[in-house]
């Protein structure tokens, strides 16, 4: 046989064993062969969903419905007042006096005029702002969104937590919708509603960075909701509200070096606003508890010099009011301050928290260690806390 044929032979031969042998492994297992190519998944949201998304409350790529809940009434705010300006030393000269005579004497003054907004509260005009917004102020005038505008008049002001209450005589007015900042998470999305540099209603969009920031010195009381939203001068007193569009802050004041948003943002919580606005509508004032101290934050070497674990929280007290409340309980300079009612104190936001809830004519116990280690415990009577300590 030539050689040629029996290659021939031989490929066939193989060949046909192939064939047979895939064809007892379809008939056996048939699975153990790729029945088609590989399909890579992409998670798309078709078309015609998109509108429903957009016009779903919660919906990431909109939040068109929350700003048309609130937006409204969020209103701008204008002020006027008369400022005396300084008289030049040049008149201080009896000949120069004597020679331009007593009109060049008299202080003059010029109208300073600033910005701001606010948040309608109440249909029964009752509007929500910072109390620098219209501190001062000689003139008050409120626009709204819809073009109306009116004088208005300063129900009452709370300095210590920047709050302010105005209240204008206009009929129909939208109102928002408060919500509750005690949930508030960092990474939630808000949007700051207002009118910055006088342009006109704006919204910035954001999230919340940080809640309960003190010690800013911005205010007596801080308890500061920190968000990236966009806030810039005029932002002040507007609305900070959540992807449903309620209100869950007061835009108050802004982190800068330069006077633009840096995105350092700071509200007031809605919850410390509502009680504020309650006060002053109610009562005529902010109701406080006081008990007559100044205290000082505890550093790892005080809580050391004390005996206790340098990770210790807790505050010092700096002084005591002659005569006050904690003085007439035997509370002195240097006393530890760990525990209020038996929750532990762990900064000075939380004590001026605890006391500041506290009812006039309520009783606390406070407990600590002396400047010798001894450790106390006292009865504080609860008296109102004074205005403008």
């Amino acid at each position: 046989m030539q050689p040629h044929k029996r290659v021939t032979q031989f490929i066939l031969r193989y060949l046909g064993i192939g064939v047979a042998v895939a064809m007892v492994t379809i008939w056996l297992a048939p699975g153990l062969l790729p029945t088609e190519r590989p399909i890579v998944e992409i998670h798309e949201t078709p078309l015609a969903s998109r509108v429903a998304m957009v016009q779903t409350a919660t919906a990431p790529i909109s939040y068109a419905e929350a700003v048309m809940r609130a937006a409204p009434a969020v209103v701008n705010i204008y002020t006027a007042k008369q400022v005396a300006e300084p008289r030049h030393p040049f008149f201080d000269e009896p000949m120069l006096r004597r020679y331009f005579g007593e009109r060049y004497d008299q202080p003059r003054k010029r109208l300073e005029t600033s910005l701001g907004s606010g948040v309608v509260i109440s249909s029964k005009g009752y509007v929500l702002t910072n109390n620098h917004v219209i501190d001062g102020a000689d003139e008050i005038q409120v626009l709204l969104s819809d073009g109306r505008s009116a004088a208005a008049l300063i129900v009452g002001s709370d300095p210590e937590t920047d709050l302010a209450v105005l209240r204008v005589g206009l009929k129909g007015l939208p109102t928002v919708t408060l919500g509750h900042s005690q949930t508030l998470r960092v990474g939630d999305v808000v949007l700051a509603i207002g009118n910055p540099f006088g342009i006109g209603q704006t919204v910035t969009q954001g999230i919340i960075s940080a809640t309960g920031r003190s010690q800013l010195g911005l205010a007596t009381i801080e308890n500061f909701i920190q968000t990236d939203a966009a806030i810039n001068p005029g932002n002040s007193g507007g609305a900070l509200i959540n992807g449903h569009g309620e209100v869950v802050g007061i835009n108050t004041a802004i982190f800068s070096r330069t006077g633009g948003s840096l995105g350092i943002g700071f509200a007031i919580p809605i919850s410390l606003a509502r009680g504020v606005f309650k006060g002053i509508v109610e009562d005529g004032r902010v109701i406080r508890g006081w008990i007559g101290i100044q205290v000082q934050s505890t550093t790892p070497q005080l809580a050391t010099a004390y005996g206790l674990a340098a990770s210790t929280h807790g505050v010092l007290i700096a002084d005591v009011q002659h005569d006050g409340p904690a003085a007439r309980a035997g509370l002195k300079p240097g006393d530890m301050l760990l525990s209020i009612n038996g929750n532990p104190v762990a900064n000075i936001h939380d004590l001026l928290t605890v006391i500041t809830a506290q009812k006039p004519g309520t009783t606390i116990v406070v407990s600590g260690l002396h400047d010798n280690g001894r450790a106390f415990q006292r009865r504080v009577s609860i008296e109102e806390r004074p205005r403008r300590l």
